[in-house]
């Protein structure tokens, strides 16, 4: 079998080239990520973020819907903690995580980005989610324990900053070599054990990114990307041009972790029979392992209630909804505290089986009276198999951005829509700071 070199098939992409057909599945995935960005401007970990970067990344690139500037690595860390601070963001099984939340930053947070086309933009946002996904395949495949999106995404900011500062072939895999080492080896289940601000370590894997590629275009030195050229991880990689990993990308329908959200789907299936939440005696959810890790009742913070799945279990079954509020002003609501101490989770042999490519759930919710409902298994939606319509991500991009954006929100969603037919620079203003 002949093999094909990842290396040489990034520096030869050309983004301006990307086929039509790829164009639209990028549109979708860039406003999703527009309008998760623009709804976390009002999460605390934003605020913090924001003063992080203006005292400490000091410099002239604009912040992702926020007042100030920073550096080319304080724009990407910024624009990648905050997108990763909602977590409403797309993803991708096999990864067990996040290319987008990155992508996006690390394209944004250099000035070379203002001369691209709207093509150009599109097309190296798919390299991006081409690389990450690959990357993030190959370090599952590879590496012992569960890392955080950051140790893999920060490979594909390199590549595509790689392209934007027009860098040689050999001084591209210097930098994917960088990135691949300094990459935020974290633990993922450790942040879902006790979840904190540092989410999915995909900050720290854009501001990586970025600073690699500068260093590498300096002269600086850190090939091999091992990640990506060992022979163990060939067939991953093999496929590049063939295989559009951007089309296999999932959308979420509600701002918590994925793993959470085919529980979700199961109590909604049941909230007509269930009437007045008042009458749940005992929920019971049956998931995978990794789901029914998500185990804090009573969240306190933003972080913890997206990373719960009794939280989000319980404000489905009290209102029919999880959205923003589920996740910020009502975490002190007595009754939906209640409510989620009554819901127990459960490990499921068959579920277990088939994560990570497939992620069920099923419940069971018992009444006052002694009634006892059960849903049939259920799948989050937005995957590649039930996936979202235009019309869907058109409705959560303005869920999440009129209440941030106002009148700027309908404008915004018809420049990404026709970006193709446009330069890069339409968009770029409209992702400064809310006024």
């Amino acid at each position: 079998m002949s093999y094909l070199d990842p290396i040489d098939w990034i520096h030869r992409f050309e983004p301006g080239e990307l086929e039509v057909h790829h164009l639209h599945q990028s549109k979708r995935c860039l406003l999703d990520l527009i309008g998760v960005a623009a709804a976390a401007t009002r999460t605390e970990l934003a605020g913090i973020a924001a003063r992080y970067v203006r005292t400490q990344h000091g410099g002239g690139r604009p912040l992702l819907f926020t007042p100030g500037s920073a550096s080319e690595t304080g724009a990407a860390l910024h624009g990648a903690w905050l997108i990763d601070a909602f977590d409403a963001h797309d993803g991708q099984v096999l990864t067990k995580g996040h290319a987008g939340v990155a992508v996006l930053p690390g394209l944004l947070a250099h000035a070379e980005t203002e001369r691209l086309s709207g093509h150009e933009f599109l097309g190296l946002l798919t390299l991006g989610y081409e690389v990450a996904t690959r990357a993030g395949i190959a370090l599952h495949a590879t590496a012992c324990d569960y890392h955080t999106s950051g140790a893999w995404n920060a490979i594909a900011v390199a590549a595509l900053s790689s392209k934007l500062l027009d860098l040689d072939r050999r001084r591209l895999h210097e930098a994917m070599g960088i990135a691949e080492f300094y990459g935020p080896r974290s633990q993922m289940m450790r942040c879902i054990d006790h979840p904190t601000m540092v989410k999915d370590g995909s900050g720290w894997g854009a501001m990586g990114g970025v600073a690699a590629s500068l260093l590498a275009r300096d002269g600086f030195t850190g090939a091999p990307a091992v990640t990506v050229l060992d022979e163990a991880v060939a067939d991953i990689w093999n496929d590049l041009g063939r295989r559009w990993y951007l089309h296999e990308q999932y959308f979420k329908a509600y701002p918590v972790c994925r793993w959470a959200q085919p529980a979700v789907e199961s109590i909604l299936s049941l909230r007509n029979s269930i009437g007045h939440s008042g009458r749940i005696a005992r929920i019971d959810v049956h998931t995978f392992h990794e789901g029914a890790c998500l185990a804090t009742a009573n969240p306190a913070t933003t972080e913890a209630a997206q990373y719960s799945l009794p939280w989000p279990v319980a404000c489905a079954a009290a209102s029919g909804r999880v959205d923003a509020a589920s996740v910020t002003r009502l975490l002190a609501d007595p009754d939906l505290k209640a409510l989620a101490r009554r819901v127990h989770v459960h490990r499921h042999d068959d579920y277990d089986a088939k994560f990570p490519a497939e992620r069920w759930a099923h419940a069971t919710v018992t009444l006052d009276d002694g009634r006892v409902l059960a849903s049939g298994p259920c799948e989050a939606r937005g995957n590649p198999t039930n996936p979202f319509s235009d019309t869907e991500i058109e409705t959560k991009y303005r869920q999440l951005t009129e209440p941030v954006l106002g009148k700027r929100a309908d404008p915004l969603l018809e420049i990404v829509m026709t970006l193709e037919q446009r330069p890069a620079s339409d968009l770029l203003p409209w992702l400064g700071a809310a006024e």
